[in-house]
């Protein structure tokens, strides 16, 4: 480990990390809460957890959410035109029974607002009570995380940062000193979205992480297996998969809805979730079988 990193697993507690190192390669999936419904989103992170999610993000909506792209921002305005509070997301995750451990994603004035008075210990506290396992706060600079940072480690929660393609030097130190449970590894610049291939920036920014003992995973872009198997195969430990579920979960809005494209059940579109994590786990996996397959390739060295 590095002095900039906090752990190894052998010294945490967290269930963020321990799953990603047990999964190996890991699958993250991510949703927004509320899109369309509370009810549906129970229905698709359970089949999520099914086809083989091993972290499930929930996105809890924010009217500014500044990271995220357009399929995104439209998940959050249905969730939050639903009527979707920080109330109601968290009575959701104490109702979910999951393998997978699940993380909140949402921004700071979110978290700071939530009690009484300006303060990021009633979130906390009520995001542990209620089961989750980490937190995700795209606007939240490290320079600033200390109190946050305090608050989850008394409250046994991870605290993941979203590592950008041109952080380096003392600011990456800096952010890696916070990072607990995994460093979530932007795989382009800009907002979420899903693209048609694997951004180059993805395998530099693998390389100048790969000092730091704390699993790496790569978000932002990532829609499809081969997708998955490619950023295994750049030395990752996991894929962040989050447009092209929501996209799914659109493509099956009810009638009515600003983005339906047609009118489905909604056990359609957890079946069409199931099957795609399921199409991204067996391409991670084939990463990982790549990794190995080359180094069982490698010649033995000459003996003296």
């Amino acid at each position: 480990m590095t002095d900039a990193g906090r752990s190894t697993v052998g010294e945490s507690d967290s269930d963020v990390e321990a799953a990603i190192r047990e999964h190996h390669p890991a699958l993250i999936t991510y949703i927004t809460a509320g899109d369309p419904s509370l009810a549906d989103t129970k229905a698709y992170v359970e089949a999520l957890d099914r086809g083989g999610a091993d972290l499930i993000e929930l996105g809890l909506p924010f009217s500014e959410p500044v990271a995220e792209g357009a399929t995104i921002q439209a998940a959050i305005n249905r969730a939050l035109e639903a009527g979707t509070t920080p109330e109601g997301f968290f009575e959701l995750v104490a109702d979910l029974e999951t393998e997978a451990p699940l993380l909140v994603m949402t921004y700071y004035n979110m978290i700071l607002q939530y009690g009484a008075a300006p303060d990021v210990r009633p979130f906390v506290e009520r995001a542990a009570e209620a089961g989750l396992s980490g937190i995700i706060v795209p606007d939240l600079p490290a320079e600033e995380a200390d109190p946050l940072r305090e608050a989850c480690d008394d409250n046994g929660l991870d605290l993941v940062f979203i590592i950008a393609p041109t952080t380096e030097g003392e600011r990456l130190d800096r952010i890696m000193s916070h990072v607990s449970g995994f460093a979530y590894v932007q795989a382009r610049l800009g907002t979420t979205g899903a693209r048609e291939n694997v951004s180059g920036a993805t395998h530099d920014s693998l390389a100048r992480l790969s000092e730091y003992d704390v699993p790496k995973a790569v978000g932002f872009g990532v829609s499809e297996g081969d997708h998955a198997a490619e950023i295994i195969d750049a030395g990752a430990d996991g894929v962040i998969v989050g447009s092209a579920l929501v996209d799914i979960i659109a493509e099956h809005a009810p009638a009515g809805t600003e983005t339906a494209t047609r009118s489905d059940a909604p056990g359609d579109a957890a079946a069409a979730l199931e099957a795609k994590a399921e199409e991204l786990k067996r391409g991670a996996r084939r990463g990982a079988d790549t990794i190995t397959d080359d180094h069982e390739k490698e010649p033995e060295p000459e003996q003296p």
